[in-house]
């Protein structure tokens, strides 16, 4: 048992210590920062499609359209909404936009259909892509499209800032989500600095259009899987921190559970659908994959061993027996905050119950 746990101390270590300590240094080494044209230097701006995927969302596509047409872009840009078989009337939300928004309809089939056919229909040499939540930042765009100055990028991600990194106690869980995914950034800007992220932000990054390849209609995360396929042909995926796009933090623990889950669930089907990551001499960011996303995939799998290999050796060595009080009171205040919250939500619940019967 000694053995199992020495193993999986060593990937939780290496996953969230070894693994980013080693990728500050190589980045230090390495300093492959993208050749991003000064925006006041460009003289020629591509074109540029910038595509919204949307399923009932039509409260929120008015005040979006209004961001994405109003802030600097001084190329041709056109804004298309693919409404994935929506039932609340985008059309109505959309009408006062007249010839400045395209709106494409399709039957319900998910998100990466619905971003089939935006690309598809998009005449932009530069895709952009946007969720109908969120905002962008004034000079996103100009940001964005002056990194594909570098013929060797194919791709760019921003910088999603949620309102918790901002100030604290937005949500139940804003604090712990904040701080996580501020650490998640540093290592996608080190990792772009070696050559590439491991995928984008879903709310803001682009795209050559001629790199799109059509996504499976059952995909989880498009926004790794259409940005890993660029980097297997040879190309970088660069992060950049100038555009930005804010959103809020998810309202409770149950929330940025579901999340988890789906990405930890996507990172999984994309090794099927793209088991060529797996091949070292395929995949030019082996290495950072495997540490990074190969490396979160085994992370639940070593914790289990590691709980169950200390718990086995509690009674031979004080290390192990540290080792397991340890895990013990950390899970256990886990438990003890997801009570919490669910009381609280039950709570809320029966109030929201009383006043509406009250009314």
């Amino acid at each position: 048992m000694e053995w199992v746990f020495w193993i999986s101390a060593g990937v939780v270590a290496y996953v969230y210590g070894g693994y980013p300590l080693l990728l500050g240094v190589w980045a230090r080494a390495a300093g492959r920062r993208p050749r991003k044209a000064p925006v006041a230097a460009i003289s020629s701006w591509p074109s540029i499609s910038i595509v919204v995927a949307a399923r009932n969302e039509a409260h929120r596509l008015r005040q979006r359209v209004e961001n994405l047409l109003g802030i600097a872009y001084p190329g041709e840009r056109e804004v298309i909404v693919v409404s994935d078989g929506s039932t609340d009337d985008p059309a109505s939300a959309l009408r006062s936009f007249r010839d400045g928004v395209r709106l494409i309809e399709v039957p319900a089939g998910g998100k990466p259909l619905a971003l089939n056919a935006g690309v598809e229909a998009a005449r932009g040499e530069i895709v952009v892509f946007a969720d109908a939540r969120q905002r962008f930042d004034d000079r996103a765009l100009v940001e964005l499209v002056a990194n594909f100055a570098d013929e060797r990028v194919g791709g760019v991600t921003g910088e999603l800032i949620l309102d918790a990194e901002q100030q604290a106690g937005v949500s139940t869980v804003g604090d712990g989500v904040g701080l996580y995914w501020k650490y998640e950034k540093w290592l996608r800007r080190h990792e772009s600095q070696v050559w590439s992220t491991l995928g984008a932000t879903g709310a803001i990054y682009a795209m050559r259009r001629a790199l799109w390849r059509p996504l499976p209609p059952d995909t989880l995360l498009d926004d790794v899987l259409a940005p890993m396929r660029a980097v297997l042909e040879g190309w970088r995926i660069v992060f950049d921190d100038a555009a930005r796009a804010y959103d809020r933090a998810p309202a409770d623990a149950a929330a940025e559970s579901r999340r988890k889950v789906r990405t930890l669930a996507g990172n999984y089907q994309i090794l099927a659908q793209e088991p060529r990551l797996l091949l070292p001499v395929v995949n030019p960011v082996w290495l950072q994959y495997a540490s990074h996303k190969i490396g979160r995939l085994l992370v639940p799998w070593a914790l289990v061993a590691l709980l169950v290999s200390s718990a086995t050796l509690v009674l031979s060595h004080w290390v192990y027996a540290a080792a397991f009080a340890a895990q013990a009171a950390m899970y256990g205040l886990a438990a003890y905050g997801a009570w919490t919250e669910h009381r609280a939500r039950r709570a809320s619940g029966f109030a929201t119950a009383v006043g509406g019967a009250a009314r």
